[in-house]
């Protein structure tokens, strides 16, 4: 089994691989001139995350600098979504992001993790394990997200969490670790910050 076998089946492999380098760093070059690009190149943008994602919706957005590994190729976008500016993505493995998914800036997302054994870690081994995360789902400014953790739909992962474990749907949760704090409730329907009332009758 090569390398690249290794890294698609989630399997210690060495990612300085000749084969695995000669694709990474074609698409690390188009990284870097879709971080040249004007914030008036919106279209440019478009066919950048088309051409480059694995999967990329319609209408979706994102704030120049842009950080990835592998300038994308294994991320999957849904439709609706935001990145504000600074999104790492250590992106060896694949990360799945549903629909209207809101990043904060300089939130990093890691499928890449390195064995614990030292002797493995010296010879600069290391292993992917995906991430999900769930349609309307936010997440907040400065948020880690580590290999192998699934986020639910419509869940709140508050500023500069680490999240090292799964979290389910319709939470809030924050911390490092991050834990769920409370559910999604009927309360944030009325009030929009802490006891200030969200004006219905007014928003568009």
């Amino acid at each position: 089994m090569t390398n690249y076998e290794r890294m698609e089946k989630g399997l210690i492999y060495d990612p300085a691989d000749e084969e695995i380098m000669d694709e990474q760093v074609p698409w690390q070059e188009k990284l870097w001139a879709f971080n040249q690009l004007k914030p008036s190149e919106y279209d440019k943008k478009q066919q950048y995350m088309r051409e480059v994602f694995a999967e990329c919706g319609e209408n979706c957005y994102i704030e120049l600098p842009f950080r990835a590994n592998w300038g994308g190729r294994h991320l999957h976008f849904g439709s609706g979504i935001y990145a504000n500016s600074n999104l790492t993505l250590v992106d060896d493995g694949h990360i799945y992001v549903g629909d209207k998914v809101m990043f904060g800036p300089n939130v990093t997302i890691a499928t890449a993790n390195h064995p614990i054994d030292p002797e493995l870690r010296s010879r600069g081994l290391q292993y992917n394990k995906d991430v999900y995360i769930g349609e309307n789902a936010w997440i907040g400014a400065g948020a880690v997200i580590v290999p192998g953790v699934h986020i639910g739909k419509n869940t709140v992962i508050g500023a500069g969490s680490i999240v090292t474990k799964d979290i389910p749907d319709h939470v809030i949760a924050v911390g490092n670790p991050c834990r769920v704090m409370r559910e999604v409730s009927d309360r944030d329907k009325e009030f929009f910050y802490k006891n200030e009332r969200i004006d219905w009758d007014n928003i568009g």
